[in-house]
């Protein structure tokens, strides 16, 4: 594959009324909810069926079964590490043209004729609105896949040693020594993707284990990843137990990376495991993760009103604020509240809640019954307190499908604990700050959240913007402004946060990619020195 090769962002398709993409996408949902799959481990290119099975269900309809996936046991995993290690003898020393072929081509067929199936199957496992399946499934994954093989001839032909005269240095980005264990979260599909993709596409191989609750999804990747021509062993798919898989995993000796997106709170669990067995493994294993978020939204009174409502509610609703990014908490000032309430209450009384198989739901259902409750138990304590006011939403239906109306929390406690924890589901919480207390609101966003992923600010006024832009310098990895704090492209805005949310490793950029290498430096010498003795020693 030509190593001068340069990505650009896929379109995105907008499924409107009318179209032979909205008609073959609807055809696709119909064909996918009329069956069930049997959807296997996959090992060495193998199908492996323990009979141990588990059920894939719609969210918004959780009597509904799309299929059932069989988990991997203490055998197959070992079977994955033994092939992993054993395809890692050829693939590490694969040229990266004939990676990037591979690769290319899974993004060739996502753009086309897997684009269908990609995004039905992500509206259907795991409850994305057409919009979402289309900018995740299918436009990230592709922007992941080829801005990946972008950025890995970037690194191989831009880091080059100086060589003075007489000799040549160079510079080998060789694999880690053994395998990565990629562990994939429910809410991306294109994360998910590349937690496997970026470390293979450099010449790791990986046993990718994806989460419980979107196994039928991921399952789709393995379909592209064979029809692709991807070597048997390259990347083994091992749904199952996530605790029992992991103790097995980590505590082997070959075990060279996790690139995890997930909790805090597991992310911290594997860690420690890793730590607790370092005298085990053969190299330091490279730890990358993504985990949680406590996005804010702070706007000035110079700010856009029209505009910060808007990405008040994508930011909060989109997904059913089920991204680490959502915006979860803003703080607003007073002499604005009245104007921005009245617009707010008024756009969220036109939100359609139900299935995303109704193209005109804007908020669909979260993704399981665990998530449904922990949200739920937080809107019971926000309706119990006195310390806030529910302004609209806080009520929540499972009877059917697991859907939380979009709620917005009014809270006059600084420290209130919708405003300090990580919910993970469609509510915001809004703070009213004075207008003379401007800066001790922002040491307040500061200090509030252990996370520092994503943050906002709104503001018309320049010197505005840079003083927050510095003073919350810190807080976020992605900021933006005049914008919601969710969204981040490939290629545009490397994705990731530092504190309690990760090691921000920048996933969608070359940065990621670097550190799935271990770097060698080679240097040549064309007339070695025939005499120890250097001129210093030499007599008067």
């Amino acid at each position: 594959m030509d190593k001068n090769f340069k990505a650009i962002n896929e379109p995105i398709i907008d499924f409107e009324p009318g179209s032979e993409h909205r008609k073959l996408l609807l055809e696709e949902i119909e064909r996918q909810s009329s069956r069930q799959k049997d959807i296997p481990i996959i090992i060495n290119g193998k199908e492996i069926r323990t009979g141990n099975t588990k059920p894939c269900t719609k969210p918004q309809d959780h009597g509904h079964i799309l299929g059932h996936y069989h988990e991997a046991g203490p055998e197959e995993i070992q079977m994955a590490i033994d092939s992993s290690l054993e395809a890692w003898k050829t693939w590490s020393n694969t040229s990266l043209e004939e990676r990037a072929k591979i690769f290319k081509k899974v993004a060739d067929l996502i753009a086309g004729p897997y684009r269908y199936k990609i995004n039905a199957a992500a509206m259907l496992d795991i409850g994305k609105s057409v919009f979402q399946a289309e900018v995740d499934a299918s436009c990230e994954l592709i922007d992941f896949l080829n801005f990946n093989i972008e950025f890995a001839y970037t690194m191989q032909n831009t880091f080059n040693p100086i060589s003075p005269d007489g000799m040549k240095n160079e510079l080998e980005f060789r694999p880690l020594e053994g395998f990565v264990f990629a562990i994939a979260p429910f809410n991306f599909f294109s994360i998910g993707g590349n937690l496997a993709i970026s470390p293979a596409i450099v010449g790791n191989t990986v046993l990718w284990k994806p989460a419980p609750s979107a196994v039928y999804s991921a399952y789709y990747i393995m379909e592209l990843y064979k029809e692709a021509g991807l070597p048997d062993g390259v990347i083994n798919f091992i749904p199952g137990d996530g605790p029992s898989i992991g103790d097995q995993v980590l505590s082997h000796k070959e075990l060279a990376g996790v690139h995890f997106t997930g909790s805090t709170k597991t992310f911290k669990h594997l860690w420690k495991k890793v730590s607790d067995n370092l005298d085990t493994y053969r190299n330091y294993p490279k730890i990358v993760g993504e985990t949680g978020g406590k996005d804010f939204c702070i706007a000035h009174e110079s700010a856009d009103i029209q505009g910060l409502v808007t990405a008040m509610v994508r930011g909060a609703f989109e997904y059913q604020g089920q991204k680490c990014s959502a915006m979860s908490r803003a703080y607003l000032p007073k002499s604005k509240w009245n104007e921005i309430q009245e617009k707010l209450l008024n756009e969220i009384k036109t939100i359609d809640v139900g299935p995303p198989e109704d193209f005109k739901n804007f908020v669909n259902a979260v993704i399981d019954e665990t998530a449904f409750d922990k949200i739920a138990s937080y809107l019971d304590y926000a309706k119990e307190s006195n310390d806030c006011e529910v302004l609209c939403g806080g009520g929540y239906d499972k009877s059917k499908g697991y859907f939380v109306e979009p709620t917005v929390i009014l809270t006059t406690d600084p420290h209130f604990k919708t405003l300090e924890e990580e919910i993970f589901g469609p509510v915001l919480t809004i703070f009213v700050y004075e207008n003379e207390n401007w800066n001790e609101t922002l040491e307040l966003i500061d200090n509030t959240s252990p996370y520092a992923l994503t943050g906002c600010v709104f503001s018309e006024d320049r010197d505005i913007v840079e003083e927050v832009r510095s003073k919350l310098r810190f807080s976020a990895g992605n900021f933006y402004i005049n914008d919601k704090p969710t969204g981040a492209v490939v290629g545009q805005q490397p994705f990731g946060g530092s504190r309690a949310s990760g090691t921000n490793d920048k996933g969608g950029s070359m940065l990621n990619l670097l550190r799935w290498t271990s770097p060698r430096t080679i240097k040549e010498t064309f007339e070695p020195p025939h005499s120890y003795r250097y001129p210093f020693m030499d007599e008067e």
